[in-house]
């Protein structure tokens, strides 16, 4: 009887440990009923120093004239050299253009912290388009440095 219950347990615990190291277990929850969903990343900063990645949502409204754009992501530091020796900050943008093809800022995060990351989450509307960029900046700056280049997360036409 011992015995079988023991095997039953470890079959549990089998099938959990597998269902959870599966990409989309963890967040099943952030796939309900979204028109779009797409995991994204990574997206690394010039020299592989920092990186970002997570999910994107998209829902657009009955009529298809308007959307809502829901982005959650980790931003990490990789830098393991100390400020005084040259070590910088993790730095995300994230760019959106409106349905007139006019690009703007729409989120940033900066974050110290090797080794580790910091979660983040936004939400925009009206999105064509949206992209984003990962690079390094000094611990009391704000202009960020060592850019890896523009990758486009999502774009109305691709739907």
């Amino acid at each position: 009887m011992f015995k079988k219950i023991a095997t039953g347990l470890l079959a549990i615990a089998a099938t959990s440990a597998v269902a959870l190291s599966l990409p989309g277990a963890a967040n099943a929850d952030t796939f309900n009923d979204d028109d779009y969903s797409e995991y994204w990343g990574p997206v690394y900063s010039k020299h592989h120093l920092a990186k970002a990645d997570g999910v994107i949502n998209v829902d657009w409204d009955d009529d298809g004239e308007s959307n809502e754009v829901r982005v959650k992501g980790r931003l990490f530091d990789l830098d393991k050299r100390t400020y005084s020796k040259g070590g910088k900050c993790a730095y995300v943008k994230f760019e959106a253009s409106d349905f007139d093809h006019d690009w703007s800022p729409v989120y940033n995060r900066k974050y110290c912290g090797f080794p580790g990351y910091k979660a983040f989450s936004f939400k925009e509307h009206d999105v064509y388009s949206l992209r984003v960029k990962v690079c390094q900046v000094g611990q009391y700056s704000n202009y960020p440095q060592k850019c890896g280049s523009w990758e486009y997360l999502y774009t109305a036409e691709g739907e």
